[in-house]
């Protein structure tokens, strides 16, 4: 077998293409062939040590995959050699083979590709999880996506949609702000790359032209830093914050406009969700299963690499110009 490994802190660079045995599965263990991993903007930080979870080394990144089951240890229901599976692993999906426990494999459809399936949950879980179950998005509502291009942002534009309301693309580029339109986005923004006090005030006022005088009822932040605050001001009574991610860094809101707005700024914990709610991540999965079988959402890969180039994957997500999603291919 094949693995992109990091063995030392450090960027994509440090990463190298190592050969190592063949996994053999230990008891309540499956061995998966993989064929697709998604590429997602926590292994950027994982191989710095900046990310809460830090495997030993050297390991592979790569915490979302797609492939077929190649060998099954003792004790092992439920499943067969061949089977085609998806798995959240946390690490270790930028490999050709790797061993899973049971518990995280999801059965995919037949007519779904590899590179799909390895772009489905992360992106689909977190931004369901988001909407459904912490903000409560009610078919009319208006939604404002921060960060829209990306692989969750995207998510959310199909799943806002799917929902009936109405999606506002908030992105960095004209070209990212096409590619929402692209996917179903109703209204797109575009933001200054530097937000100083006076973009942030320009900002705020240009959610609410086009959300309307009462504010949005729902901002979705996958970006953070200087962009939160001034959709918190742009928010309607009763509006929901949604705390999704932090790649422009972590922002300090003052929490006098909680108050002015009677609005909640809720935290969005996707994966800590799935292991505190198990039944209720399956049941979410199941929808989002059948949300794909209708047509209504399809992750958008815009770039596929190689296993040999994923440090080339790994470096278009940390400078954000990743639209839509990222896949590593193991042919």
């Amino acid at each position: 077998m094949h693995a992109m490994l990091s063995h030392d802190i450090g960027g994509p660079e440090t990463l190298k293409l190592t050969e190592l045995p063949d996994p053999e599965p230990k008891d309540k263990e499956v061995i998966v062939r993989v064929h697709a991993a998604g590429v997602n903007f926590p292994d950027t930080l994982m191989i710095r040590d900046l990310y809460q979870m830090k495997p030993p080394r050297p390991f592979a990144p790569g915490g979302e995959i797609a492939g077929e089951i190649a060998a099954i240890g003792k004790d092992v229901t439920g499943f067969a050699v061949g089977d085609r599976v998806l798995a959240l692993t946390g690490y270790g999906g930028f490999a050709t083979h790797l061993a899973v426990d049971p518990a995280r494999l999801v059965k995919i459809p037949d007519d779904m590709p590899y590179d799909e399936a390895a772009c489905f949950i992360f992106t689909y879980g977190t931004s369901y999880h988001a909407l459904k179950d912490r903000a409560h998005l009610r078919e009319g509502e208006s939604l404002l996506i921060l960060g829209a291009a990306g692989g969750v942002g995207a998510a959310a534009i199909e799943l806002g949609k799917a929902a009936g309301a109405r999606v506002i693309a908030a992105v960095s580029s004209e070209e990212k702000a096409a590619f929402c339109k692209s996917i179903g986005a109703d209204d797109t923004l575009i933001y200054p790359r530097d937000m100083d006090r006076d973009a942030q005030k320009a900002f705020s006022g240009e959610i609410k032209k086009i959300a309307g005088s009462g504010g949005v009822d729902v901002v979705y932040d996958a970006v953070g830093g200087a962009y939160a605050e001034p959709a918190v001001r742009a928010l309607a009574w009763e509006g929901r914050f949604l705390v999704v991610g932090f790649p422009a860094g972590i922002p300090k809101l003052p929490l006098n406009l909680t108050l002015l707005k009677g609005c909640q700024v809720v935290g969005v914990f996707w994966g800590a969700s799935t292991m505190r709610d198990p039944r209720g991540h399956m049941q979410n999965v199941r929808d989002l299963f059948g949300l794909y079988a209708e047509g209504k959402i399809k992750p958008r890969i815009s770039a596929r690499f190689p296993l040999a180039q994923a440090a080339d994957a790994l470096v278009m997500m940390q400078d954000r110009k990743v639209m839509g999603k990222v896949v590593v291919t193991m042919e």
